[in-house]
């Protein structure tokens, strides 16, 4: 996760600035929630969104400032939207509707990969023409380091020193977005 996405952005004098949180992630959570809206009207997504964020700015004083913020909110939504669906459907196996809503944190993994992917396409523009070929050989089209090194015309070994050299210095560069 990058740094920008961490809970203590969002404090100003040990306060939740819940106005900037909105502006940040109201489009998130619209997402979350339509992504599970079943039974919800609009009216429901609605009253939903702005739940979770009366519940955020209720418990500011429980938040871990060195957390994501994204993730937070998608655990704070999952939340609420299970109360309500509970509410709307009060005889439903309650065991289905976890499943149904099992994916919420599937959205967060989603995001915070496309983030990291962004961050080591970005450093791969950054680095030699030749040490990206063979990082992209070798990672996204799965070529063998032999195969890789014999349509570079470079050594098995050079091969092999190069991306452990790239992982190295992308490993570095994800650390320091906040990604582990």
């Amino acid at each position: 996760m990058e740094q920008n996405h961490l809970i203590s952005r969002y404090m100003i004098d040990n306060k939740l600035n819940i106005e900037q949180v909105m502006l940040d992630f109201t489009p998130y959570l619209c997402t979350i929630v339509n992504r599970k809206r079943g039974t919800f009207s609009d009216e429901d997504v609605e009253e939903i969104i702005s739940d979770i964020f009366y519940a955020v700015w209720k418990n500011q004083h429980k938040l871990d400032w060195e957390k994501s913020m994204s993730a937070y909110l998608a655990g704070v939504a999952k939340n609420i939207m299970y109360k309500k669906w509970r509410n709307l459907k009060p005889n439903t196996n309650l065991v289905d509707f976890e499943d149904d809503f099992a994916d919420v944190e599937n959205v967060e993994m989603e995001i915070e990969n496309k983030e990291r992917e962004t961050v080591i396409l970005t450093e791969l523009k950054n680095i030699k023409e030749e040490d990206r070929e063979i990082f992209v050989a070798y990672y996204y089209y799965a070529r063998s380091m032999k195969e890789i090194a014999v349509e570079l015309n470079i050594t098995e070994k050079k091969v092999k020193s190069r991306l452990f050299r790239i992982r190295r210095k992308l490993k570095k560069v994800l650390n320091k977005g906040g990604y582990h």
